[in-house]
């Protein structure tokens, strides 16, 4: 199994029209044995309360919301990667700035400081206009891996960006390697 054993931090962002897709793989995650932390976004935990549920009873663990209670993930509490997933175009700004301000980004650098891998599900709609430079930037970044992702709709979104949610678990499995999963682009 992929990821038997493996705790795993899971950061999920407002992307709302994504969180959906990341759902049947967190099942699977933990279907495989894996144990998923799960993190949120001020804004996603406070307008998402039927994935609150729906995640917090896969997972069997209330989710983490609070700078407080984010700030050890990754430290003082152990885990073997992050994935954020959806990750929005204002969490990937952020973090590629160094601007530290949301449950997710907090764990984040911990578990970037404890040398862990962070994985990143991209869900923007500016990741090829105002983001690219900074998702540039993260492709550069060590110990930062991305699910593989494509455009969403290239005709009526010319610009949207979107992770690939079948990967999801291979892309994890990858970087707990060191290696990030190929093809990038689909």
């Amino acid at each position: 199994m992929l990821l038997e054993n493996k705790r795993i931090v899971l950061g999920i962002t407002s992307a709302f029209y994504a969180i959906e897709k990341t759902i049947p793989q967190i099942e699977k995650m933990i279907a495989e044995g894996a144990d998923i932390i799960p993190v949120m976004s001020f804004n996603c935990y406070n307008n998402s309360q039927e994935f609150i549920k729906k995640i917090e009873n896969i997972t069997g663990k209330q989710i983490i919301h609070t700078i407080e209670e984010a700030e050890p993930i990754g430290h003082r509490v152990p885990t073997d990667i992050m994935a954020i997933v959806p990750c929005t175009g204002n969490t990937i700004g952020k973090l590629t700035n160094g601007i530290i301000d949301t449950p997710v980004l907090v764990a984040a650098k911990t578990n970037l400081k404890s040398e862990n891998n962070v994985v990143i599900g991209i869900a923007t709609n500016d990741g090829l206009s105002i983001q690219a430079e900074n998702i540039g930037k993260l492709l550069k970044q060590k110990n930062i891996f991305f699910v593989p992702f494509r455009q969403d709709n290239p005709i009526t979104k010319p610009s949207s960006l979107l992770f690939s949610s079948v990967y999801i678990r291979e892309t994890i499995a990858k970087a707990l390697e060191g290696e990030q999963i190929q093809p990038m682009l689909v």
